[in-house]
């Protein structure tokens, strides 16, 4: 017989031996009345489950107009998360590791990765080349990168994956990383976008400040670009990023990709937030090519 093994009734997630995993016959009995059950009602119900239609209505739902907004939104968003633009776009974002802030996104199969300068310090002076930076990609794989390029006026970074826990190595020992394919042509006004950040752990406004906040480690948001800051140069974004946005960001999110909902590209890149009125802000797709060609030809 296997030695018995104490299993604690405050742990939620732990695992027993294999000879302990059989459900018991308490279990497989409730298991059976809920099948029975269910059965039962399904005979004995008058009508079929009603269908909905795909677009929703205040007529068909018995909602108020306020309640189906909500609901609207709420499915949006859901239904979102699940096209294959955004899966692809989720999948090559990175949250900074060994920080409770900070968001990047992989550009190239070959590790580049793109964020914000302040992500790496918080001052032109502060800025290490040779400090070692530790992302995770969305599906939990820890990389560890070194910047390759800084533009503290453009508030644009470029970093070179230099290590990584495994994931599916190509011929020739290469590592193939998740990456998004950046667009040939800036948003429209009020195009839809999406924006997937790494939100901070640390509770940073109000009057709870250095609680966790409890978000999950990436989010995604929804909203519009609203264009570019006038009388502001799209190329100077130390202080704030010319592009505008509305999709809901916090602290942490600087760095986050934004993304076409149509192509799934990249069109931008979060950075900061207009404290007089809300608006988000980042940095234009025509500011990020041009940080791109320099770096190419340095």
């Amino acid at each position: 017989m296997p030695p018995e093994v104490p299993v604690s009734s405050r742990r939620t997630r732990q695992r027993l031996p294999a000879h302990q995993t059989k459900p018991s016959p308490q279990i497989s009995s409730i298991a059976v009345q809920i099948a029975e059950y269910a059965s039962k009602v399904r005979q004995t119900s008058k009508q079929r489950i009603k269908p909905l239609p795909n677009h929703l209505s205040r007529k068909s739902t018995g909602l108020t107009k306020k309640q189906l907004e909500i609901a609207n939104s709420k499915q949006e968003l859901l239904k979102i998360r699940e096209t294959p633009n955004v899966k692809n776009a989720t999948r090559a974002t990175l949250a900074f590791a060994q920080v409770q802030a900070g968001t990047a996104v992989c550009i190239s199969p070959t590790g580049l990765l793109l964020t914000c300068a302040h992500c790496l310090a918080e001052t032109p002076e502060e800025y290490d080349s040779d400090e070692v930076h530790c992302l995770i990609f969305a599906a939990g794989i820890l990389v560890q990168a070194r910047c390759v390029s800084f533009d503290w006026k453009r508030d644009l970074a470029l970093l070179q994956i230099t290590a990584s826990q495994p994931w599916g190595v190509s011929v020739g020992g290469d590592y193939d990383f998740p990456y998004i394919r950046l667009s040939k042509a800036s948003p429209k006004l009020h195009e839809k976008l999406v924006c997937i950040g790494h939100p901070a752990g640390e509770q940073l406004e109000g009057v709870c400040k250095s609680k966790m906040t409890g978000f999950d480690v990436l989010h995604i948001s929804i909203g519009k670009f609203r264009g570019l800051a006038s009388g502001q140069d799209a190329h100077d974004n130390a202080e704030i990023g010319a592009l505008m946005h509305n999709c809901w960001t916090y602290w942490g999110h600087s760095g986050a990709p934004l993304v076409s909902q149509t192509s799934g590209e990249l069109v931008g890149l979060h950075s900061s937030w207009d404290t007089k009125n809300g608006m988000r802000r980042g940095i234009a797709l025509e500011v990020i090519l041009k940080f791109l060609s320099v770096a190419a030809t340095d």
